[in-house]
């Protein structure tokens, strides 16, 4: 059978391609195509901490793959104007925070919390020039819908909007922004917390840094250990 990987962000660079079919026996199982994968390629450290997705939903190792699945290999991520409102996005032009908070304001609301995110000059120590950012769309979007929905079960707020901006940034321009609408400020600050940190760690959006000496891809915190398919302690396969 032929499955579809797609490798993101510093594994795209290791891999070498964006995407490629693989051959694999039948009832092969995750673990076995990133076997395979090893295999065929002298991989970073980052390989140990990485999730993967099939068919755009977070796998385990043990989960037995079909002809035609999309396996994505994710390393750690660096990343409605209705009046019960989830409104999660993905966009390549400039984020108009000052409009997407206005729009999220009601009359019931006690207090609107915003996080924006914005790309600073400089990262321990070196000159930023600029920043790219990419993403597993489908399985992204689908990411910050669920995370959106559970903050406003989990916390008790009214409406969320969760905004990404995707590819390249000039300093001073807005990556992510966040809006949380509640009826009490205690509500809303913690859910925008939650939702921020939350974000970084488990929906497939990276950053690749460019500065004035090089380029990196930004470093992410370990998926949590129920996502990751060969968490960072392990050392099983080296």
């Amino acid at each position: 059978m032929q499955v579809k990987v797609l490798p993101f962000g510093v594994l795209k660079d290791w891999l070498g391609s964006a995407e490629a079919t693989v051959e694999l026996p039948d009832g092969s199982t995750v673990a076995e195509l990133l076997r395979r994968l090893r295999s065929k390629q002298s991989l970073p450290q980052v390989w140990q901490g990485i999730a993967v997705s099939v068919n755009a939903e977070y796998a385990i190792a043990t989960q037995v793959l079909r002809e035609g699945d999309e396996v994505g290999l994710l390393p750690p991520v660096s990343g409605g104007s209705q009046q019960n409102a989830v409104v999660p996005a993905l966009t390549r032009e400039p984020i108009q925070a000052d409009s997407l908070v206005e729009a999220a304001k009601r009359g019931e609301d006690g207090a609107v919390v915003v996080f924006d995110g914005i790309v600073r000059n400089h990262t321990r120590g070196r000159q930023t020039l600029h920043l790219d950012y990419e993403a597993y769309e489908e399985m992204a979007e689908k990411q910050m819908q669920e995370l959106a929905t559970e903050a406003r079960t989990q916390f008790g707020i009214r409406h969320v909007t969760m905004v990404h901006r995707l590819g390249r940034l000039q300093v001073g321009e807005t990556s992510v922004l966040i809006v949380v609408a509640s009826a009490h400020r205690a509500a809303a600050f913690e859910a925008c917390r939650w939702l921020i940190d939350t974000l970084k760690k488990q929906v497939p959006i990276w950053k690749k840094e460019t500065f004035v000496d090089g380029a990196v891809w930004a470093a992410g915190e370990p998926f949590p250990v129920e996502l990751a398919v060969m968490p960072p302690e392990s050392a099983d396969e080296k």
